[in-house]
């Protein structure tokens, strides 16, 4: 894995990857960042320009599995993803700090991580706004993932999935996709019943209302 940028989102990255034990190699034109990694991890770790083919080359692109690269720098982060296509590299994936690049990125065949900094403040924002859902997500093309602990008075109490399809509680966008109960995670069915004080997670294809949100965790 060539991961290409060691600034703090960078520099996460290659301390999961490295924990994950994967073979890994970073690149980063900061002299300063690119020592303090290479004295922090026993990896190879190259003080170059990666938006050239032969740093690529010299990082192994022939036999990577995949490319990272997190630069806050769009330029930079298309024109490694063009070389690393252009090189065969087969799994490639970029950070996109402006959105309006994203399909771009897209173009090239790369999967596309927008603007990390949006998705903590939308994360911090809605921990805020909904102290009692956890977990919440936004996807890039604006699905949505959360979680709640269901209270006693939940129209969802007693209810199976059927159920809750049949009398309209969750809209059809809106679909349960696990339930924990007593420290055990299952995937429901139609006939899985909902508990007091079981924890639901929840997909939906849009916005969830704040409405609904509140009807749930009421």
């Amino acid at each position: 894995m060539i991961i290409v940028g060691a600034g703090s989102l960078g520099s996460s990255l290659i301390d999961i990857v490295v924990k994950e034990r994967n073979d890994v190699v970073v690149i980063d034109r900061n002299e300063e960042r690119a020592r303090e990694i290479s004295n922090r991890y026993d990896i190879t770790v190259l003080n170059l320009d990666a938006t050239s083919a032969e740093t690529l080359r010299e990082a192994g692109a022939e036999r990577a599995d995949a490319l990272i690269t997190t630069t806050s720098d769009d330029a930079v982060n298309l024109m490694v993803v063009s070389i690393a296509q252009g090189l065969g590299i087969p799994s490639i994936v970029s950070v996109v700090n402006d959105p309006e690049h994203a399909e771009f990125f897209r173009r090239l065949g790369a999967s596309v991580m927008e603007n990390p900094e949006d998705v903590v403040a939308n994360h911090l924002y809605n921990a805020i706004k909904r102290p009692r859902v956890k977990d919440f997500t936004v996807l890039p093309e604006g699905d949505q993932v959360f979680s709640i602990i269901v209270p006693e008075g939940s129209p969802l109490v007693g209810k199976s999935l059927s159920d809750t399809a049949r009398r309209g509680l969750l809209p059809q966008a809106v679909r349960v996709i696990a339930v924990e109960r007593d420290g055990k995670r299952t995937l429901p069915t139609e006939n899985t019943v909902i508990g007091a004080g079981d924890l639901v997670t929840l997909f939906s294809l849009q916005r969830v209302p704040d409405e609904l949100i509140d009807k749930l965790v009421a």
